[in-house]
């Protein structure tokens, strides 16, 4: 998953970066508002972590220029906990809200329930036959016994897996799953599709020739 933070306190945004990577989203960042709303409309996230309070375009300026372009889940960080700011959010299309400050458990939690949700996914797990992908822990297994996959891997299933039925080309799976800084070779997703297939089973993935991947 690929999420964009944008926020102008340099430490807050370091570390919102640095936790999130840890947990295997690909990142990007942006330090005002003008910034965000670039990076927001021409690249495509799966979530946003948006400030309110930010330099050139607040946070209410960038959401409503951006509803009229994308449906990006946003969760809006806060210091103002008055009701009218949370209904103004909300109704500017908002999906969500954090109350400054606020614990990185939580701010993790909503955000794995606001890319669930983005793709009609209600429960925190995914089973695929045997299969099943634990989105909280990050952990799979087969017939209730671990199988360790390396974070790529784990990242490429967890999507294709959310997106089930639906054919996923390469070009998006690179979109979604590496962030600005990554450079990377044009067959590494076939290299990492071929470590999945050999631990969890060779027909999980299928390859549609010049068209992608699907799980079905």
């Amino acid at each position: 998953m690929r999420i964009l933070v944008v926020e102008d306190e340099p430490r807050l945004l370091g570390s919102l970066a640095k936790a999130l990577r840890e947990e295997s989203y690909a990142v990007d960042t942006a330090g005002n508002g003008e910034e965000g709303l670039f990076k927001a409309e021409n690249y495509s996230y799966d979530a946003i972590v948006l400030d309110v309070m930010l330099p050139v375009v607040d946070g209410w300026g960038v959401l409503e220029h951006l509803r009229k372009e994308k449906p990006t889940p946003v969760l809006l960080l806060t210091a103002r906990d008055a009701a009218a700011d949370r209904v103004r959010g909300l109704d500017l299309g908002a999906d969500d809200y954090l109350v400054k400050p606020f614990d990185l458990p939580e701010l993790l939690a909503r955000l794995r329930a606001l890319t669930r949700r983005a793709a009609g996914q209600v429960r925190s797990w995914i089973e695929l036959g045997d299969i099943r992908i634990d989105m909280r822990s990050r952990k799979t297994s087969v017939a209730g016994k671990a199988v360790t996959l390396t974070a790529r891997e784990y990242s490429i299933l967890e999507y294709l897996a959310l997106h089930r039925g639906r054919v996923v080309s390469r070009t998006e799976l690179y979109e979604h799953l590496l962030d600005e800084s990554d450079d990377t070779l044009s067959n590494l997703m076939d290299v990492h599709v071929f470590g999945i297939r050999k631990k969890l089973g060779r027909g999980l993935i299928t390859t549609r020739r010049g068209q992608g991947y699907c799980v079905e």
